[in-house]
């Protein structure tokens, strides 16, 4: 079949070739139209950019000028806190221990021992060990009051449960969090029994 298609004349190639060329011209103007348009986009892009930045550094200089000290203003404020500093620094002392004093002071309320012993109850089960302690000493006293063999005997195994529950004290440092909280509310509850036998015995009901 392309044997026989009609060959296009000379004054149809001339005409597509110029229509062609025309073609081309078009595209190149509107494509230098359209790379001159973003040309100028760019630059106002870029005129905006450069605006922002030098009030951006005016800004900075200017905060820069108006927090700058000078030398004189600097061995002022030195001289300043060099006399200050002796009158001052007692005081600041004197503050901080007495807030550390009224700090401990409620701590040891809450754990029911003065504020001297706090520093042999550590770690987390700290205010369980001061119970404990104190459960002993009064075991102790009970047992000395009354020296009667059934008393003995009573106090003698309150003492032997609160070392147990030391123990269980000091066992339950090492656990995670969950554990070592259930383990210290069970202590707590134990505790709470041996302490209301004590005051039984003391006739406290």
């Amino acid at each position: 079949m392309g044997l026989f298609r009609k060959r296009k004349t000379r004054a149809t190639r001339r005409a597509e070739a110029k229509a062609l060329k025309h073609k081309a011209k078009v595209e190149a103007k509107l494509g230098a139209r359209n790379d001159r348009k973003k040309m100028r986009t760019e630059a106002k892009s870029a005129k905006k950019v450069e605006k922002a930045q030098l009030a951006t550094l005016k800004a900075q200089e200017k905060a820069a000028t108006r927090g700058k000290l000078s030398v004189g203003q600097i061995r002022k404020y030195l001289g300043i806190a060099r006399l200050l500093t002796p009158v001052l620094a007692p005081l600041v002392y004197r503050g901080a221990t007495m807030l550390r004093a009224q700090l401990d002071q409620q701590r040891a309320n809450k754990m029911g021992i003065a504020p001297e012993e706090l520093g042999t109850y550590t770690g987390h089960g700290a205010h369980l060990s001061a119970r404990i302690a104190g459960a002993e000493r009064s075991a102790n006293a009970i047992a000395a009051q009354y020296p009667d063999p059934e008393t003995t005997r009573f106090t003698g195994a309150v003492l032997g449960r609160l070392a147990e529950l030391s123990t269980a004290v000091r066992a339950s440092e090492q656990m995670p969090v969950q554990r070592r909280r259930a383990a210290h509310h069970a202590i707590s509850a134990e505790l709470d029994g041996v302490e209301a036998d004590l005051l039984a015995r003391l006739g406290v009901r």
